[in-house]
């Protein structure tokens, strides 16, 4: 992998990590359309680049990493648990399920979902506007919503807002809550593919690791706060179309 390459994976993960449209899904098209093959090396490369998108989240959030906030993070922590079982007990057949047929098609339901709950929630006034009135309850659901992630190309963010839209959580509310559930999920993602890819880490250049880890790095920190503002003023209609007709040019292209 040279420069250029870790510039742009580090781009389109910051880019993509946070918003509803499936990092994952984007990141093995754009290493397609560069030509970089699904190498150890390369691996261990987007797990560099998706820690930097966990520390944007704590750089954006750091104010929250404190005593006052303990009942918001065992609300996270609940919803983490869903995914985290199901995750740890259907791993391979999860591996398994991994196709761009898949992907597409996935990309093409979860947006028709986005357009079908916009117009659901645009006729009722969201009930939570403040993640930290968010209730046990409701993070449990959020939490659930969050195991059809697991299928690729469903997209962890779009999952957990779908999730917090359905339960009474604003458009904000529910972004929020999606960047701080991000923590344990990619956390727990990251360490299990350090612990397998540790050793591909001494035949990698660390140069292009540094790089893309700083792109990625910056590129999700402006994301999320630029996401928010966006939320302030749109709906999620947008993303909607959008996964469909990318879904739709994945299946043509491949």
């Amino acid at each position: 992998m040279d420069i250029l390459q870790s510039i742009i994976l580090g781009f389109i993960e910051g880019l993509t990590e946070f918003l509803p449209i499936s990092s994952t899904g984007h990141l093995i098209v754009v290493s397609d359309w560069l030509g970089l093959a699904q190498t150890d090396s390369n691996k261990a490369f987007e797990v560099i680049i998706q820690l930097a998108a966990i520390l944007a989240v704590i750089a954006s959030y750091k104010e929250r990493f404190s005593s006052k906030y303990v009942g918001l993070w065992t609300k996270v922590a609940l919803s983490f648990v869903p995914v985290g079982l199901v995750g740890l007990l259907f791993h391979d057949q999860i591996k398994a399920l991994f196709s761009v047929q898949i992907v597409a098609v996935m990309f093409i339901v979860g947006g028709i979902i986005f357009l079908l709950t916009e117009k659901f929630i645009s006729e009722k006034p969201p009930q939570v506007d403040d993640i930290n009135e968010v209730s046990y309850t409701q993070s449990l659901i959020i939490g659930i919503a969050q195991v059809f992630a697991l299928i690729p190309g469903t997209s962890r963010a779009g999952s957990t807002i779908i999730g917090a839209l359905l339960v009474g959580l604003s458009r904000k509310a529910s972004a929020e809550f999606s960047f701080l559930l991000a923590l344990p999920v990619m956390a727990a993602a990251s360490g299990l593919d350090l612990l397998s890819h540790y050793q591909d880490f001494a035949s990698t250049s660390f140069l292009p690791l540094i790089i893309g880890f700083i792109v990625a790095f910056i590129t999700a920190y402006l994301v999320i706060k630029l996401f928010i503002r966006f939320l302030a003023n749109f709906t999620f209609v947008a993303f909607g179309w959008y996964r469909i007709v990318f879904g739709v040019l994945l299946l043509v292209l491949y």
